[in-house]
């Protein structure tokens, strides 16, 4: 739009402002404009052009963010409990209550703009105001269809952010877990710990650490149980252990390990990942931001300008 046609009709007017014209035609101010003093006129078309630009302003402002989840009770296997009754097929699961299932039982919750969540046997599930739920124990299957970072599971150790994927979320009764993708993404956050997690991967948490370090699945044993113990002398072997696909571990490990091992690790990242030039081993040493980026680019998984995106908007939250 040409900011002239505000001021004097000139330029080619926008649509949306030729449609407030006609809405507020009615209401028009009559007086000619020859009676009234020159300054006095040029600021009357200023406070107008102000109001006619804030409501344009306003029309395309997005109104609100994400509806809440409306939950309802699509399955159910054996018994299970809402709060102090009994759940029964298509009961609407309301913000706030609680859903529970013993030993054997299951239940199957749907939200068409969500998705669904399988709940496991002796399993206890919060919802809450938004898309928000909390496993405080159990098993839960997601199978998520709204748009990424919509849709969180909190755990006590943990924060799992969907984006637009597929998983199993696993919390005992102490609050440890256990995260398996099976498609998309996931990305697990508590207390400054982060991991990423892709399809095919898993991560473990535990309640006074957060979430550990990802790997795949695949993973040979002794690769597995030496990083359970990482950081109590484990190192060593991972890093023997680890294969090219395997950089995925050996990259949180780069942002995990103290300072005076960063060394031994880049060292064993960038003989199993074609590294870029620019990327240099003094900058990943020191834990500069760009470099640890690049590395990341190099798994070939997603650009950072893709995860950094919405992790900056899981952050607010």
């Amino acid at each position: 739009m040409n900011d002239d046609y505000l001021w004097d009709g000139s330029g080619v007017p926008d649509p949306e402002i030729q449609r407030m014209e006609r809405a507020l035609e009615p209401f028009r101010y009559r007086t000619q404009p020859a009676r009234v003093p020159h300054m006095r006129w040029a600021a009357t078309a200023a406070a107008a052009a102000a109001v006619v630009l804030a409501a344009v302003f306003i029309a395309r402002t997005p109104v609100s963010t994400a509806p809440p989840a409306a939950w309802q009770v699509a399955s159910l296997e054996g018994t299970a409990r809402l709060g102090s009754g009994s759940v029964r097929i298509d009961m609407a699961v309301r913000p706030g209550q609680v859903v529970t299932t013993g030993g054997g039982s299951a239940v199957t919750l749907e939200s068409e703009p969500v998705g669904r969540i399988d709940l496991g046997p002796d399993s206890e599930l919060h919802t809450s105001v938004g898309r928000t739920v909390t496993l405080e124990r159990g098993i839960l299957h997601a199978f998520i269809w709204a748009p990424p970072r919509e849709f969180v599971v909190e755990t006590p150790s943990a924060r799992a952010v969907d984006l637009g994927c597929e998983y199993t979320l696993k919390v005992d009764r102490s609050g440890n877990g256990l995260l398996q993708v099976s498609m998309g993404w996931v990305a697990f956050q508590y207390d400054g710990h982060e991991a990423f997690i892709p399809a095919g991967a898993e991560c473990t948490t535990t309640r006074h650490t957060g979430p550990g370090i990802p790997y795949y699945e695949d993973a040979a044993p002794p690769f597995r149980a030496a990083l359970a113990m990482w950081d109590k002398g484990g190192l060593g072997t991972v890093l023997a252990e680890a294969r090219p696909r395997d950089g995925l571990t050996l990259w949180h490990l780069l942002t995990r390990v103290a300072p005076a091992q960063r060394g031994v690790v880049f060292d064993r990242f960038a003989q199993l990942i074609a590294l870029p030039p620019e990327v240099r081993r003094d900058a990943a040493i020191r834990g500069d931001a760009h470099t640890v980026d690049l590395c990341w680019n190099a798994l070939n998984l997603e650009n950072t300008s893709w995860w950094r995106g919405w992790e900056r908007a899981w952050r607010s939250q």
